[in-house]
């Protein structure tokens, strides 16, 4: 029994003595690296919003303890006057590349890449996804209409025109109607190249428009058919189109009669014989007249 208390304790000594030297290194090799860097860096005083230019108000000093993060701005002078092209929150670090080049300006111009274009379509609450369509969104542009080449009587159309294009802003636009008072507008700026733009100008104009909200995670384009107005009623049971005629039902054919038998002319009757009562006197007698032709028995 006391062997073994020994034995404990000799090896808790061992342990404590190998962790208090491991820790002693760790102490050693901090010391030796000095003190932990500290900068001095930009911070957002107040939220920046999309397409807002940076002004002095806007910025203030924080600390960063450690190697900086790739685009951290440290002065003043690089960011003031830029556009903000993504959104930042108070006490967050400006970073370099969330900001548009110098001269670009602010507002929506400042968040179109090179190269891209944004068109602006005119939309209600319904056709913009009842307001649920955001900055950074993504949506499907479908047209509905008539074709010009196609038959009036065919009714209108849909068509899915553009697929996954992002939204750059929602917002209303002030207009004015025919006495001049300002009507409210809810315009959609979509992100689009050049040859879509022609495309959605064209269609805006001619057709009309509805936005069809999508995952942004699904960036699947699929080959999606044009619905005609005729197509919805296809398959239900029970519809009749209106002034339709009814379908003509065919008869069967009625079966061939038998080929008829010939049937041999039936032998006219024979005429019976006349017969006459004579009576001279008393003597009664009968004289019996065959028809002509007839031979006597």
């Amino acid at each position: 029994m006391r062997q073994r208390v020994v034995t404990i304790l000799v090896a808790a000594l061992i342990i404590a003595t190998i962790a208090s030297y491991i820790v002693y290194r760790m102490v050693q090799v901090r010391i030796a690296k000095g003190p932990v860097q500290v900068t001095h860096i930009l911070v957002a005083a107040r939220n920046l919003e999309i397409g807002s230019l940076v002004r002095d108000a806007d910025l203030k000093g924080g600390e960063w303890s450690g190697p900086l993060a790739k685009g951290m701005v440290t002065a003043k002078d690089a960011v003031i006057g830029r556009g903000v092209i993504s959104g930042m929150y108070e006490g967050e670090p400006i970073l370099d590349y969330r900001l548009a080049q110098v001269g670009a300006g602010g507002g929506l111009a400042a968040t179109i890449p090179p190269g891209m274009r944004a068109c602006a379509v005119k939309v209600n609450e319904v056709v913009g996804v009842a307001g649920f369509v955001l900055p950074g969104m993504r949506v499907d542009v479908l047209i509905s209409g008539t074709p010009p080449d196609g038959k009036t009587n065919a009714g209108p159309k849909v068509k899915t025109l553009l697929q996954n294009i992002e939204v750059l802003s929602a917002g209303q636009n002030i207009q004015k109607d025919a006495e001049g008072k300002p009507v409210q507008v809810q315009v959609v700026n979509l992100l689009v190249n050049p040859e879509q733009a022609e495309v959605l100008s064209l269609a805006s104009n001619e057709t009309k428009i509805q936005l069809v909200l999508r995952n942004p995670l699904d960036q699947e384009t699929k080959q999606v058919p044009v619905t005609a107005m005729a197509t919805l009623f296809k398959d239900q049971p029970g519809a009749v189109e209106p002034h339709a005629k009814p379908a003509a039902v065919k008869t069967p054919p009625k079966p061939k009669a038998p080929p008829a038998t010939p049937v041999a002319p039936a032998t006219p009757p024979v005429p019976a014989a006349l017969v006459i009562e004579v009576l001279n006197g008393p003597k009664k007698s009968e004289a019996k007249f065959l028809p002509a032709g007839e031979d006597k028995q």
